[in-house]
């Protein structure tokens, strides 16, 4: 009876051991990744902060260091060139552009489903559609793609001429300072969740007109973005950033006001928690919109918007937009 008894605890000992070194090797590496923002933070990252803020990156082993480019325009260059940078926030435009110019970029998930790319008006100027700017100034910020955009949606709204009946201003970043002075009669390159709420704010209501809503193809703002070596190279980390990620911007979708908390403990005196808090909310639809998992890419938005680039001359030859994307980490 003894023997037996022995016998049983030997048994469970060697399964409680073997039990424990599976687990040791299916434990992923530790690992220190970079990851480099668009912009400062703010609440288009609130995600992202609150992964980090609850220990999901840790949960997978990863050590996420965060920050944002002295030049912001130079990260799909910085990611392609697989030095120091691992992963960046960029938008699917931006990457369709270098793509075309050889840079190998993908998209490894869509953080924000539309573009917040909008032409806001001063609600007291009584334009409430595109056209409506003809004859009128539009402020910019010089960014070149803007004016296609800004194209398109005159023509689609029945200005023939496009941009020959409007009067575009270079204003570069200042542009809710151009628009509230009366510098410009509309603005173009200013987000709807930040821009906006930041003159609401100041007591200066304004009319959002949304692009896809005025014949631009749809498209996604915000999109995460590595380099094709990662990608063949290093799939597990891929796959263990982006599950840690989008389990951030699940958590943000459901409770926008409690990642503006995390935001605001990691994010830094860059964050402003006036124009942060409401743009969360605007976003949260944004994030996570109706059953489509977060991250979820369609070829339709990307071929969509890669003809349209085609189209109208950004780029000199058909792009493969399938290349430009995947869904292979996005559970």
């Amino acid at each position: 009876m003894l023997r037996n008894t022995w016998l049983a605890l030997l048994g469970i000992l060697l399964a409680l051991t073997l039990g424990m070194a599976a687990c040791g090797e299916d434990e992923p590496e530790q690992m220190s990744v970079r990851l480099a923002l668009d912009w400062f933070p703010n609440a288009n990252h609130a995600g992202l902060y609150t992964a980090l803020e609850e220990g999901y990156f840790e949960d997978v082993n990863l050590e996420v260091d965060v920050y944002t480019p002295s030049d912001p325009s130079s990260i799909l260059q910085i990611v392609a060139a697989g030095g120091d940078t691992d992963f960046g926030i960029n938008y699917q435009p931006d990457l369709l552009l270098a793509r075309s110019q050889g840079v190998p970029v993908v998209s490894v998930a869509a953080l924000v489903q539309h573009p917040l790319n909008s032409v806001q008006t001063l609600k007291a100027s009584g334009i409430t559609r595109p056209s409506d700017l003809a004859g009128k100034a539009v402020g910019y910020p010089g960014i070149p793609i803007n004016e296609p955009l800004l194209e398109t949606m005159l023509k689609f709204d029945g200005v023939s001429g496009g941009l020959e009946e409007v009067e575009l201003v270079n204003v570069g970043f200042g542009l809710s300072d151009a628009l509230i002075s009366e510098q410009v009669d509309a603005c173009i390159g200013c987000y709807f969740s930040y821009e906006s709420i930041k003159m609401e704010n100041e007591g200066f209501p304004v009319e959002i007109l949304r692009m896809e809503q005025w014949g631009v193809p749809d498209f996604y703002e915000l999109v995460v973005v590595t380099n094709e070596d990662t990608l063949d190279e290093r799939p597990e980390v891929v796959h263990r950033f982006v599950k840690a990620l989008i389990r951030g911007y699940e958590e943000a979708a459901n409770d926008p006001d409690a990642a503006v908390d995390n935001l605001l403990a990691l994010g830094g005196e860059d964050v402003d928690e006036a124009i942060d808090r409401p743009g969360a909310e605007l976003l949260a639809p944004l994030w996570k919109e109706g059953d489509t998992p977060v991250g979820w890419q369609t070829s339709e938005k990307w071929t969509g918007f890669a003809q349209w680039m085609y189209d109208n001359g950004i780029v000199d030859e058909p792009l493969d937009a399938s290349a430009a994307f995947t869904n292979e980490f996005v559970e």
